[in-house]
Protein backbone atom coordinates (compact mmCIF):
# COMPACT_ATOMS: atom_id res chain seq x y z
CA UNK A 1 0.00 0.00 0.00
CA UNK A 2 1.44 3.04 -1.08
CA UNK A 3 1.67 5.61 1.55
CA UNK A 4 0.63 8.29 -0.46
CA UNK A 5 -3.36 6.31 -0.68
CA UNK A 6 -3.56 7.56 2.84
CA UNK A 7 -2.67 10.84 2.97
CA UNK A 8 -4.33 11.52 -0.47
CA UNK A 9 -6.70 14.74 -0.29
CA UNK A 10 -10.38 16.09 -1.79
CA UNK A 11 -9.50 19.55 -3.07
CA UNK A 12 -11.94 21.88 -2.03
CA UNK A 13 -13.53 22.55 -5.68
CA UNK A 14 -14.56 18.60 -5.32
CA UNK A 15 -15.78 18.73 -1.93
CA UNK A 16 -17.99 21.73 -3.19
CA UNK A 17 -18.98 20.12 -6.53
CA UNK A 18 -20.40 17.05 -4.94
CA UNK A 19 -22.79 19.36 -2.91
CA UNK A 20 -24.60 19.57 -6.61
CA UNK A 21 -25.59 15.79 -6.53
CA UNK A 22 -29.06 15.36 -7.07
CA UNK A 23 -28.88 12.31 -5.14
CA UNK A 24 -27.26 13.64 -2.06
CA UNK A 25 -28.15 17.31 -2.04
CA UNK A 26 -29.29 19.45 1.18
CA UNK A 27 -31.72 21.96 0.71
CA UNK A 28 -30.03 25.33 1.82
CA UNK A 29 -32.74 26.60 4.82
CA UNK A 30 -30.47 28.82 7.19
CA UNK A 31 -29.51 32.03 7.83
CA UNK A 32 -27.35 33.46 10.68
CA UNK A 33 -30.47 33.53 13.33
CA UNK A 34 -31.19 30.01 12.64
CA UNK A 35 -26.95 29.23 12.96
CA UNK A 36 -27.07 31.01 16.89
CA UNK A 37 -30.12 29.67 18.12
CA UNK A 38 -28.90 26.39 17.17
CA UNK A 39 -25.48 26.92 18.31
CA UNK A 40 -26.77 28.07 22.18
CA UNK A 41 -29.60 25.43 21.98
CA UNK A 42 -27.10 22.73 21.75
CA UNK A 43 -24.46 24.19 24.30
CA UNK A 44 -26.93 24.67 26.97
CA UNK A 45 -27.44 21.65 28.64
CA UNK A 46 -26.57 19.06 30.57
CA UNK A 47 -22.95 21.36 31.62
CA UNK A 48 -25.31 24.14 32.72
CA UNK A 49 -27.70 21.85 34.91
CA UNK A 50 -25.18 19.53 36.08
CA UNK A 51 -21.72 20.04 35.55
CA UNK A 52 -21.76 23.87 37.20
CA UNK A 53 -22.35 21.73 40.80
CA UNK A 54 -20.48 19.04 40.37
CA UNK A 55 -17.06 20.71 39.22
CA UNK A 56 -17.02 23.06 41.42
CA UNK A 57 -18.12 20.68 44.73
CA UNK A 58 -14.80 18.39 43.44
CA UNK A 59 -12.38 20.75 41.52
CA UNK A 60 -12.51 24.20 41.73
CA UNK A 61 -15.18 26.04 44.06
CA UNK A 62 -16.69 29.04 43.58
CA UNK A 63 -13.56 29.86 40.81
CA UNK A 64 -15.34 27.41 38.99
CA UNK A 65 -16.80 30.58 37.13
CA UNK A 66 -13.65 30.94 35.92
CA UNK A 67 -12.43 27.47 34.51
CA UNK A 68 -15.88 28.18 32.60
CA UNK A 69 -14.08 31.22 31.23
CA UNK A 70 -10.86 29.29 30.75
CA UNK A 71 -12.72 26.86 28.73
CA UNK A 72 -14.86 29.31 26.51
CA UNK A 73 -11.10 30.81 25.85
CA UNK A 74 -10.10 27.38 24.53
CA UNK A 75 -13.27 26.94 22.53
CA UNK A 76 -12.76 30.60 21.10
CA UNK A 77 -9.87 30.10 19.78
CA UNK A 78 -10.65 27.08 17.96
CA UNK A 79 -13.94 28.84 16.84
CA UNK A 80 -12.07 31.16 15.08
CA UNK A 81 -10.52 28.51 12.76
CA UNK A 82 -13.64 26.89 12.85
CA UNK A 83 -15.08 30.03 11.13
CA UNK A 84 -12.63 30.34 8.18
CA UNK A 85 -12.98 26.63 7.60
CA UNK A 86 -16.67 26.53 7.29
CA UNK A 87 -16.57 29.71 5.03
CA UNK A 88 -13.82 28.64 2.93
CA UNK A 89 -15.57 24.86 2.47
CA UNK A 90 -19.45 25.37 3.24
CA UNK A 91 -19.74 21.41 2.67
CA UNK A 92 -21.49 19.11 5.22
CA UNK A 93 -18.86 17.34 7.57
CA UNK A 94 -17.20 19.85 9.92
CA UNK A 95 -13.90 19.04 10.95
CA UNK A 96 -13.73 15.69 8.21
CA UNK A 97 -14.40 17.87 5.99
CA UNK A 98 -11.99 20.39 6.15
CA UNK A 99 -9.34 17.87 7.27
CA UNK A 100 -9.81 15.92 4.25
CA UNK A 101 -8.98 18.88 2.09
CA UNK A 102 -6.05 19.59 3.99
CA UNK A 103 -4.33 16.07 5.72
CA UNK A 104 -5.21 13.73 3.24
CA UNK A 105 -7.93 10.47 3.85
CA UNK A 106 -6.41 8.98 6.70
CA UNK A 107 -6.49 11.95 9.17
CA UNK A 108 -10.34 12.57 7.95
CA UNK A 109 -10.89 9.34 8.91
CA UNK A 110 -9.77 9.56 12.16
CA UNK A 111 -11.74 12.63 12.66
CA UNK A 112 -14.69 11.45 11.34
CA UNK A 113 -14.88 8.41 13.80
CA UNK A 114 -13.51 10.92 16.52
CA UNK A 115 -16.61 13.41 15.79
CA UNK A 116 -18.72 9.79 15.73
CA UNK A 117 -18.03 9.58 19.48
CA UNK A 118 -18.37 13.36 20.18
CA UNK A 119 -22.17 13.34 18.27
CA UNK A 120 -23.35 9.60 18.60
CA UNK A 121 -22.19 9.30 22.81
CA UNK A 122 -22.95 12.85 23.38
CA UNK A 123 -26.43 12.51 22.30
CA UNK A 124 -27.10 9.09 23.99
CA UNK A 125 -25.62 10.88 27.47
CA UNK A 126 -27.63 13.18 27.01
CA UNK A 127 -30.73 10.91 26.12
CA UNK A 128 -30.63 9.39 29.66
CA UNK A 129 -29.99 12.93 31.13
CA UNK A 130 -33.37 13.74 29.77
CA UNK A 131 -34.75 10.49 31.19
CA UNK A 132 -33.86 11.53 34.48
CA UNK A 133 -35.53 15.02 34.84
CA UNK A 134 -38.43 13.05 33.31
CA UNK A 135 -38.74 10.75 35.62
CA UNK A 136 -38.65 13.27 38.63
CA UNK A 137 -41.39 15.37 36.97
CA UNK A 138 -43.50 12.51 36.57
CA UNK A 139 -43.13 10.66 40.11
CA UNK A 140 -45.91 9.56 41.89
CA UNK A 141 -48.22 10.17 38.63
CA UNK A 142 -49.91 7.89 36.51
CA UNK A 143 -46.70 8.36 34.03
CA UNK A 144 -43.98 7.04 36.40
CA UNK A 145 -42.52 3.84 35.41
CA UNK A 146 -41.15 1.13 36.98
CA UNK A 147 -37.77 1.43 38.15
CA UNK A 148 -36.43 -1.69 35.50
CA UNK A 149 -38.24 0.24 32.99
CA UNK A 150 -36.60 4.01 33.60
CA UNK A 151 -33.02 3.51 33.98
CA UNK A 152 -30.32 1.56 32.75
CA UNK A 153 -28.28 2.04 35.60
CA UNK A 154 -27.73 0.34 39.29
CA UNK A 155 -31.23 -2.27 39.25
CA UNK A 156 -32.43 -1.07 36.19
CA UNK A 157 -32.93 -3.27 32.62
CA UNK A 158 -33.89 -0.50 29.98
CA UNK A 159 -34.46 3.15 30.20
CA UNK A 160 -37.92 3.14 27.80
CA UNK A 161 -38.12 7.56 28.31
CA UNK A 162 -34.64 7.84 26.81
CA UNK A 163 -35.63 5.30 24.16
CA UNK A 164 -38.63 7.02 23.35
CA UNK A 165 -36.97 10.76 22.69
CA UNK A 166 -34.24 9.38 20.33
CA UNK A 167 -36.66 7.80 18.36
CA UNK A 168 -38.55 11.19 18.20
CA UNK A 169 -35.92 13.39 17.81
CA UNK A 170 -34.75 11.04 15.06
CA UNK A 171 -38.51 11.59 13.41
CA UNK A 172 -37.78 15.39 13.40
CA UNK A 173 -34.43 15.52 11.65
CA UNK A 174 -36.16 13.03 8.95
CA UNK A 175 -38.66 15.80 8.55
CA UNK A 176 -36.39 18.31 7.30
CA UNK A 177 -33.71 20.72 8.87
CA UNK A 178 -36.29 23.86 8.68
CA UNK A 179 -38.72 22.22 10.74
CA UNK A 180 -36.07 21.23 13.27
CA UNK A 181 -34.91 25.32 13.12
CA UNK A 182 -38.48 26.08 14.29
CA UNK A 183 -38.72 23.65 17.20
CA UNK A 184 -35.51 24.15 18.39
CA UNK A 185 -36.24 28.23 18.45
CA UNK A 186 -39.21 27.13 20.67
CA UNK A 187 -37.81 25.14 22.94
CA UNK A 188 -34.24 27.66 23.03
CA UNK A 189 -36.22 30.53 24.52
CA UNK A 190 -38.18 28.21 26.80
CA UNK A 191 -34.64 27.63 27.86
CA UNK A 192 -33.09 30.75 28.07
CA UNK A 193 -35.71 32.16 29.99
CA UNK A 194 -35.72 29.24 32.81
CA UNK A 195 -31.80 29.84 32.60
CA UNK A 196 -32.38 33.68 33.41
CA UNK A 197 -34.90 33.63 36.33
CA UNK A 198 -32.15 30.95 37.86
CA UNK A 199 -30.10 33.91 37.78
CA UNK A 200 -32.26 36.72 38.91
CA UNK A 201 -34.19 34.84 41.64
CA UNK A 202 -31.07 33.89 42.97
CA UNK A 203 -29.24 37.02 43.17
CA UNK A 204 -31.19 38.01 45.96
CA UNK A 205 -30.15 35.08 48.14
CA UNK A 206 -26.42 35.17 47.63
CA UNK A 207 -24.34 35.55 50.40
CA UNK A 208 -20.72 36.31 49.53
CA UNK A 209 -18.94 34.73 52.41
CA UNK A 210 -19.91 31.94 50.43
CA UNK A 211 -17.57 33.12 47.62
CA UNK A 212 -14.49 33.71 50.12
CA UNK A 213 -11.73 32.04 49.75
CA UNK A 214 -12.59 32.43 45.92
CA UNK A 215 -10.36 30.03 44.65
CA UNK A 216 -9.62 27.49 47.46
CA UNK A 217 -6.46 26.36 48.50
CA UNK A 218 -5.19 23.35 46.73
CA UNK A 219 -5.55 19.99 48.99
CA UNK A 220 -4.92 16.28 48.41
CA UNK A 221 -7.83 14.57 47.21
CA UNK A 222 -10.26 12.73 48.76
CA UNK A 223 -9.02 9.07 50.21
CA UNK A 224 -9.65 6.52 47.19
CA UNK A 225 -9.70 8.93 44.69
CA UNK A 226 -5.60 8.47 43.23
CA UNK A 227 -4.41 6.02 41.32
CA UNK A 228 -3.06 6.88 38.42
CA UNK A 229 -6.87 6.15 36.21
CA UNK A 230 -8.44 8.49 38.38
CA UNK A 231 -5.95 11.53 38.12
CA UNK A 232 -5.59 13.75 35.58
CA UNK A 233 -2.68 13.00 33.05
CA UNK A 234 -0.53 15.52 33.50
CA UNK A 235 -0.08 15.01 37.32
CA UNK A 236 1.05 12.16 36.23
CA UNK A 237 3.49 13.06 33.45
CA UNK A 238 4.94 15.98 35.71
CA UNK A 239 4.92 13.60 38.79
CA UNK A 240 3.14 16.27 40.60
CA UNK A 241 1.65 15.08 43.93
CA UNK A 242 -2.46 14.55 43.33
CA UNK A 243 -4.29 17.64 44.17
CA UNK A 244 -7.86 19.25 44.06
CA UNK A 245 -9.01 22.97 43.82
CA UNK A 246 -6.35 26.08 43.79
CA UNK A 247 -4.84 27.17 40.39
CA UNK A 248 -4.47 23.49 39.29
CA UNK A 249 -8.07 22.97 40.46
CA UNK A 250 -9.31 26.10 37.66
CA UNK A 251 -7.51 23.81 34.64
CA UNK A 252 -8.92 20.51 36.03
CA UNK A 253 -12.47 22.41 35.90
CA UNK A 254 -12.20 23.85 32.80
CA UNK A 255 -11.23 20.14 31.49
CA UNK A 256 -14.22 18.91 33.12
CA UNK A 257 -17.21 21.89 32.56
CA UNK A 258 -15.76 22.01 28.36
CA UNK A 259 -18.92 19.49 28.12
CA UNK A 260 -20.61 22.60 28.40
CA UNK A 261 -19.57 23.72 25.61
CA UNK A 262 -19.43 20.52 23.67
CA UNK A 263 -21.62 21.63 19.99
CA UNK A 264 -20.98 25.26 18.86
CA UNK A 265 -18.72 23.59 16.30
CA UNK A 266 -22.26 21.45 15.14
CA UNK A 267 -22.83 25.05 13.38
CA UNK A 268 -19.82 24.02 11.30
CA UNK A 269 -21.34 20.79 10.25
CA UNK A 270 -24.62 22.71 8.34
CA UNK A 271 -22.47 24.95 6.53
CA UNK A 272 -24.26 23.08 3.11
CA UNK A 273 -27.60 24.18 4.21
CA UNK A 274 -27.25 27.48 4.88
CA UNK A 275 -27.58 30.64 2.85
CA UNK A 276 -24.39 32.54 2.57
CA UNK A 277 -22.45 30.57 4.63
CA UNK A 278 -19.36 32.42 4.13
CA UNK A 279 -21.17 35.10 6.57
CA UNK A 280 -23.78 33.16 8.43
CA UNK A 281 -21.53 30.77 9.82
CA UNK A 282 -18.85 32.74 11.43
CA UNK A 283 -21.94 34.66 12.92
CA UNK A 284 -23.45 31.61 14.23
CA UNK A 285 -20.21 30.19 15.63
CA UNK A 286 -19.50 33.45 17.48
CA UNK A 287 -23.23 34.73 18.39
CA UNK A 288 -23.68 31.49 20.40
CA UNK A 289 -20.44 31.07 22.29
CA UNK A 290 -20.70 34.20 23.73
CA UNK A 291 -24.55 34.16 24.77
CA UNK A 292 -23.82 30.85 26.30
CA UNK A 293 -20.45 32.07 28.39
CA UNK A 294 -21.98 34.82 29.85
CA UNK A 295 -25.01 32.49 30.55
CA UNK A 296 -22.56 29.84 32.03
CA UNK A 297 -20.40 32.33 34.46
CA UNK A 298 -23.07 33.70 35.77
CA UNK A 299 -25.28 30.83 37.01
CA UNK A 300 -21.85 29.43 38.59
CA UNK A 301 -21.72 32.98 40.39
CA UNK A 302 -24.89 32.60 41.96
CA UNK A 303 -24.50 28.75 42.70
CA UNK A 304 -21.51 29.10 44.33
CA UNK A 305 -22.64 32.38 45.70
CA UNK A 306 -26.20 30.84 47.41
CA UNK A 307 -24.53 28.06 48.97
CA UNK A 308 -20.66 26.71 50.26
CA UNK A 309 -19.49 24.95 47.26
CA UNK A 310 -18.40 22.06 49.96
CA UNK A 311 -22.16 21.43 50.74
CA UNK A 312 -22.89 20.38 47.56
CA UNK A 313 -23.56 17.33 46.97
CA UNK A 314 -21.07 16.09 43.90
CA UNK A 315 -23.50 13.16 42.67
CA UNK A 316 -26.46 15.15 42.70
CA UNK A 317 -28.23 15.06 38.78
CA UNK A 318 -29.68 18.65 40.11
CA UNK A 319 -27.60 20.84 41.72
CA UNK A 320 -29.55 24.17 40.44
CA UNK A 321 -32.41 22.75 42.18
CA UNK A 322 -30.87 21.88 45.17
CA UNK A 323 -29.38 25.34 45.50
CA UNK A 324 -32.61 26.66 45.63
CA UNK A 325 -33.67 24.03 48.07
CA UNK A 326 -31.38 24.91 50.49
CA UNK A 327 -32.55 28.39 50.64
CA UNK A 328 -36.51 27.05 51.08
CA UNK A 329 -36.86 28.19 47.47
CA UNK A 330 -38.65 24.50 46.74
CA UNK A 331 -41.19 25.96 43.88
CA UNK A 332 -37.83 26.73 41.78
CA UNK A 333 -37.06 23.22 41.88
CA UNK A 334 -39.75 21.76 39.71
CA UNK A 335 -39.37 24.99 37.22
CA UNK A 336 -35.46 24.14 36.67
CA UNK A 337 -36.83 20.24 35.91
CA UNK A 338 -39.10 21.54 33.20
CA UNK A 339 -36.24 23.55 31.65
CA UNK A 340 -33.80 20.98 31.92
CA UNK A 341 -35.97 18.17 30.69
CA UNK A 342 -36.96 20.40 27.64
CA UNK A 343 -33.43 21.90 27.17
CA UNK A 344 -31.79 18.61 27.03
CA UNK A 345 -34.54 16.90 23.74
CA UNK A 346 -32.88 20.09 21.70
CA UNK A 347 -29.22 19.36 22.91
CA UNK A 348 -30.00 15.45 21.85
CA UNK A 349 -31.41 16.94 18.79
CA UNK A 350 -28.55 18.70 17.26
CA UNK A 351 -25.86 16.56 18.52
CA UNK A 352 -28.05 13.46 16.18
CA UNK A 353 -27.92 16.37 13.79
CA UNK A 354 -24.47 16.81 13.83
CA UNK A 355 -23.59 13.19 13.64
CA UNK A 356 -25.75 12.49 10.65
CA UNK A 357 -24.30 14.81 8.89
CA UNK A 358 -20.47 13.84 9.24
CA UNK A 359 -21.54 10.17 8.52
CA UNK A 360 -23.52 11.46 5.49
CA UNK A 361 -19.97 13.54 4.32
CA UNK A 362 -18.11 10.32 5.04
CA UNK A 363 -20.26 8.18 2.98
CA UNK A 364 -20.64 10.93 -0.06
CA UNK A 365 -16.88 10.32 -0.14
CA UNK A 366 -17.09 6.56 -0.03
CA UNK A 367 -15.55 5.88 3.82
CA UNK A 368 -18.64 4.36 4.72
CA UNK A 369 -21.54 2.49 2.56
CA UNK A 370 -22.52 4.90 -0.34
CA UNK A 371 -25.86 4.29 -0.16
CA UNK A 372 -26.48 5.81 3.32
CA UNK A 373 -25.78 9.28 1.63
CA UNK A 374 -28.86 9.47 -0.26
CA UNK A 375 -31.41 11.92 0.71
CA UNK A 376 -35.09 11.69 1.29
CA UNK A 377 -36.84 12.61 -1.95
CA UNK A 378 -39.42 15.13 -0.27
CA UNK A 379 -37.46 16.70 2.73
CA UNK A 380 -33.72 16.39 1.24
CA UNK A 381 -32.14 14.91 4.22
CA UNK A 382 -30.23 12.20 4.77
CA UNK A 383 -32.90 9.94 5.72
CA UNK A 384 -31.37 6.80 6.18
CA UNK A 385 -27.96 7.15 8.34
CA UNK A 386 -30.40 9.45 10.38
CA UNK A 387 -32.65 6.73 10.78
CA UNK A 388 -29.65 4.54 11.73
CA UNK A 389 -28.26 7.10 13.94
CA UNK A 390 -31.30 7.30 15.88
CA UNK A 391 -31.76 3.43 16.33
CA UNK A 392 -27.66 3.64 17.11
CA UNK A 393 -28.43 6.53 19.98
CA UNK A 394 -31.63 4.78 21.40
CA UNK A 395 -30.36 1.68 21.97
CA UNK A 396 -26.50 2.77 23.88
CA UNK A 397 -29.32 5.33 25.98
CA UNK A 398 -31.54 2.66 26.63
CA UNK A 399 -29.15 0.24 27.41
CA UNK A 400 -26.02 1.24 29.26
CA UNK A 401 -25.35 3.58 31.36
CA UNK A 402 -22.93 6.55 30.03
CA UNK A 403 -22.64 8.87 33.09
CA UNK A 404 -18.94 8.46 33.04
CA UNK A 405 -18.75 8.88 29.40
CA UNK A 406 -18.59 12.73 29.44
CA UNK A 407 -14.50 12.94 29.65
CA UNK A 408 -14.68 10.73 26.77
CA UNK A 409 -16.79 13.05 24.99
CA UNK A 410 -14.37 16.02 25.90
CA UNK A 411 -11.14 14.14 24.69
CA UNK A 412 -12.48 13.92 21.64
CA UNK A 413 -13.56 17.40 20.61
CA UNK A 414 -10.85 18.95 21.95
CA UNK A 415 -8.45 16.78 19.78
CA UNK A 416 -10.87 17.93 16.85
CA UNK A 417 -10.07 21.53 17.58
CA UNK A 418 -6.70 20.81 18.01
CA UNK A 419 -6.56 19.25 14.32
CA UNK A 420 -8.60 22.15 12.87
CA UNK A 421 -6.42 24.24 14.38
CA UNK A 422 -3.52 23.24 12.71
CA UNK A 423 -5.60 22.75 9.20
CA UNK A 424 -6.26 26.18 8.97
CA UNK A 425 -2.59 27.16 8.77
CA UNK A 426 -1.62 24.27 6.22
CA UNK A 427 -4.27 25.39 4.08
CA UNK A 428 -3.35 28.68 4.14
CA UNK A 429 0.01 27.83 2.85
CA UNK A 430 -1.56 24.99 0.50
CA UNK A 431 -4.63 27.03 -1.41
CA UNK A 432 -3.59 30.34 -0.65
CA UNK A 433 -5.95 30.86 -4.20
CA UNK A 434 -9.33 30.55 -1.95
CA UNK A 435 -11.65 32.91 -1.52
CA UNK A 436 -12.24 33.09 2.70
CA UNK A 437 -15.15 34.53 3.80
CA UNK A 438 -13.69 34.87 6.70
CA UNK A 439 -10.19 34.94 8.30
CA UNK A 440 -8.62 34.10 11.55
CA UNK A 441 -6.17 37.37 12.30
CA UNK A 442 -2.72 36.01 13.12
CA UNK A 443 -3.70 32.83 11.80
CA UNK A 444 -0.77 31.03 12.94
CA UNK A 445 -0.33 32.78 16.54
CA UNK A 446 -4.14 31.93 16.78
CA UNK A 447 -4.14 28.32 15.66
CA UNK A 448 -0.38 28.02 17.85
CA UNK A 449 -2.58 28.93 20.91
CA UNK A 450 -5.31 27.03 20.20
CA UNK A 451 -3.63 23.95 19.81
CA UNK A 452 -1.64 25.17 23.24
CA UNK A 453 -5.16 25.57 24.83
CA UNK A 454 -6.71 22.27 23.83
CA UNK A 455 -3.66 19.55 24.39
CA UNK A 456 -3.66 21.42 27.82
CA UNK A 457 -7.09 20.83 28.59
CA UNK A 458 -6.90 17.25 27.26
CA UNK A 459 -4.31 16.67 29.69
CA UNK A 460 -6.17 17.82 32.57
CA UNK A 461 -8.24 14.80 31.78
CA UNK A 462 -7.86 11.39 33.80
CA UNK A 463 -6.09 8.80 32.88
CA UNK A 464 -8.77 6.08 32.04
CA UNK A 465 -10.31 8.82 29.83
CA UNK A 466 -7.14 8.29 27.79
CA UNK A 467 -7.28 4.72 27.83
CA UNK A 468 -10.28 4.46 26.43
CA UNK A 469 -10.15 7.03 23.72
CA UNK A 470 -7.02 5.09 22.48
CA UNK A 471 -9.20 2.20 22.19
CA UNK A 472 -11.96 3.53 20.82
CA UNK A 473 -9.28 5.73 17.94
CA UNK A 474 -7.39 1.91 17.70
CA UNK A 475 -11.26 0.49 16.90
CA UNK A 476 -11.16 3.22 14.25
CA UNK A 477 -8.38 2.19 12.32
CA UNK A 478 -9.46 -1.22 12.04
CA UNK A 479 -12.79 0.07 10.42
CA UNK A 480 -10.40 1.96 7.65
CA UNK A 481 -8.27 -0.28 7.04
CA UNK A 482 -10.88 -3.03 6.55
CA UNK A 483 -13.54 -1.23 4.39
CA UNK A 484 -12.63 2.72 4.19
CA UNK A 485 -9.42 2.39 2.24
CA UNK A 486 -10.83 0.40 -0.31
CA UNK A 487 -13.81 1.85 -1.31
CA UNK A 488 -12.70 5.59 -1.13
CA UNK A 489 -14.21 7.28 -4.52
CA UNK A 490 -11.05 8.99 -4.14
CA UNK A 491 -8.73 5.54 -4.60
CA UNK A 492 -11.39 4.74 -7.83
CA UNK A 493 -13.24 1.74 -6.31
CA UNK A 494 -16.29 3.90 -4.76
CA UNK A 495 -16.41 6.16 -7.65
CA UNK A 496 -16.97 2.94 -9.91
CA UNK A 497 -19.34 0.86 -7.69
CA UNK A 498 -21.06 3.41 -5.51
CA UNK A 499 -22.58 5.55 -7.72
CA UNK A 500 -25.29 4.22 -7.83
CA UNK A 501 -27.20 1.48 -6.13
CA UNK A 502 -28.13 -1.64 -8.29
CA UNK A 503 -31.36 -1.79 -9.95
CA UNK A 504 -33.85 -3.79 -8.98
CA UNK A 505 -34.09 -7.23 -10.64
CA UNK A 506 -37.03 -7.50 -13.20
CA UNK A 507 -40.32 -8.88 -12.51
Amino acid sequence: MAKSELFRTKSVEQSIKDTDDPETRLNRNLGAIDLIVFGVGVIIGAGIFVLTGQAAATTAGPAIAISFLVAALACGLAALCYAEFASTVPVAGSAYTFSYATFGELIAWTIGWDLVLEFTVGSAALASGFSSYWNNLVEGTFLELPEQLRTAAGSGVVDIPAIVISLLVMWVLIQGIKFSSRINQVVVAIKIAVVLLVIIAGIKYIDAQNWSPFVPPSEPPAAGEGGWLKVPLIQTLLGLEPAVYGAAGIFAGAAIVFFAFIGFDVVATTAEETHDPQRNVPIGIFGSLAIVTVLYMAVSLVITGMQDFRDIDPNDGAPLATAFDSVGVTWMGDVISVGACIGLVVVVMILMLGQTRVAFAMARDGLLPRWLARTHPTHRTPYRITIITGLAVAAISGFVDLSTLADLVNIGTLFAFVLVSVGVVVLRRTRPDLERGFRVPAATLVAVLAVIACVYLMLNLVGETWVRFLVWMALGFVVYFAYGRRHSRLGGVGERTAADEPSAPPT
